[in-house]
């Protein structure tokens, strides 16, 4: 009697605390060991992701096999509430042999608890993708571009068009059972570039007020908005099965539209929340404006058949401290700190982010690098990478660190993670080519800051260095 008395006040969701809460765990252990070796802090996750990920899939931990396969696996729990029966959908999805081991996990006595901590994992992860990209918009200043935007257009463009022709060349040419849609997608991953990485070199070694580092930084602000068109084109191809120029042109008017209007109607819907929330504390008015509007603008660009990342970067790029300013000269005559937006929102960011680098890492199998065709397929990935951001150093004018622009440009980082886990839930990407977009990340993200480092000193470029426009 007291047995099932406790077992009937057993909150239920105390499997998802202890699920989540250990994978935040052992993303902070990654973290520490990153920073304990001077290296970024998602490569410690992403390594962490793929030893948790397969050694515990290897030991028979039925959350992790479910993990693995990413969102595919919800698709099951979908058709089956339709009515159609688990095995057949599962065996459609996943083949015979994969697809046997998920129905024994879903159908399991403790099913309902793994899909339960897998949902709620993969949910986290994608918040963490919107508060990623909102963080890597809130970097981007449009300021410092403007100084630098001829030289940082042509960076940037060769830095999208390069690396995505050889990608595209390496995929068709090393993995030509790849549909065309597949092999675009590959190819769009290696346009991405990661602001954060750079710019934190760039900080390091004080380079971030020279021609070289703002180049780097307003070409890495370009490559990001061309990166993310280029993403919802692709998606959209993908998504009609078809390449039609007027469908094309559709998804790249609609993106410039969205991009446009984002940035001349958003002040006015800022300045509105900040208006309407006057009444709150400053804290609590920054905190609510920032997350409405992040979530709403995310929220506008999936309606617009975008993806979320594009509206939560183009939030992050709006919101500024700026709109706020009258009442935190307020605070700080009455002697209070100053809380700027980017700390408020850090919190959720530091929890959430490293959700979705841990959960990117345990879908990375390496039993599919076992293959001989897999391995040289992502051999040819990586040179494509690291050769394509190499020759956008050469957009750069004269007098300029060609080849320390070109290595600022070469570290991937969150933005391509992010293009391979939409790839992976669009269906586009099979474990093998994901397992070698991740290998590629991390290498490119592992030499970039130290290879870049290098080659600022050896120049003497220093932050003193003039700027044209200053």
């Amino acid at each position: 009697m007291n047995e099932g008395g406790l077992a009937n006040h057993v909150d239920p969701i105390a499997p998802v605390i202890l699920g989540v809460t250990t994978i935040l765990a052992f993303a902070v252990v990654g973290r520490i060991g990153a920073r304990k070796l001077g290296q970024p802090t998602v490569l410690g996750e992403l390594v962490m992701g793929i030893l948790l990920g397969n050694i515990a899939w290897y030991l028979g931990f039925d959350l992790i096999t479910v993990l693995r396969e990413g969102a595919r696996v919800f698709e099951i729990v979908n058709l089956a509430l339709a009515g159609q029966p688990v095995a057949e959908v599962a065996v459609s999805i996943f083949g015979a042999g994969k697809g046997e081991e998920i129905v024994r996990i879903v159908t399991g006595p403790h099913g309902g608890e793994v899909m339960q901590v897998a949902h709620a994992v993969d949910v986290f992860s994608r918040y963490g993708i919107i508060f990623l990209l909102f963080m890597v918009g809130l970097d981007t200043s449009l300021d410092e571009f403007r100084k630098v935007g001829g030289d940082a257009i042509r960076v940037a463009a060769i830095g999208v068009i390069v690396p995505v022709g050889l990608g595209y060349a390496a995929t068709t040419l090393l993995r030509n059972d790849l549909p065309f849609s597949s092999s675009l997608f590959v190819a769009a991953t290696l346009a991405a570039t990661s602001i954060g990485i750079s710019a934190n070199v760039l900080l390091e070694t004080g380079t971030g007020r020279s021609r070289e580092g703002r180049i780097i930084l307003g070409a890495a602000v370009v490559d990001d908005i061309l990166g993310l068109m280029l993403l919802a084109v692709v998606s959209g191809i993908v998504v009609t099965g078809s390449v039609d120029f007027t469908d094309v042109g559709k998804v790249i008017l609609i993106s410039a539209v969205f991009l446009v209007a984002t940035v001349r109607l958003g002040p006015s819907i800022v300045r509105l929340s900040a208006h309407i929330m006057s009444r709150l504390d400053i804290v609590e008015a920054k905190m609510f404006t920032s997350y409405l509007f992040v979530m709403v603008l995310a929220w506008g660009a999936n309606l617009a058949g975008l993806a979320t990342i594009i509206g939560a970067f183009a939030a992050g790029v709006i919101l500024t401290d700026r709109f706020f300013r009258d009442r935190d000269l307020e605070r700080r005559k009455s002697h209070k700190r100053f809380v700027g937006i980017r700390e408020l929102i850090m919190p959720l960011e530091v929890i959430l982010v490293p959700i979705f680098f841990i959960l990117m890492g345990i879908q990375v199998k390496l039993e599919s690098f076992l293959s001989w065709p897999v391995l040289t397929f992502s051999v040819g990935l990586l040179i494509a990478a690291i050769a394509g951001k190499l020759a956008s150093g050469l957009g750069a004018g004269k007098r300029i660190n060609r080849l320390a622009v070109g290595l600022g440009m070469l570290p991937r980082g969150e933005v391509g993670l992010v293009f391979a886990a939409i790839g992976r839930t669009l269906g586009v990407i099979d474990d093998a080519v994901f397992s070698a977009i991740v290998l590629m990340v991390m290498l490119t993200t592992l030499i970039a800051p130290p290879l870049l480092e290098a080659s600022l000193t050896r120049s003497g470029v220093t932050s003193a260095d003039p700027v044209d426009g200053d």
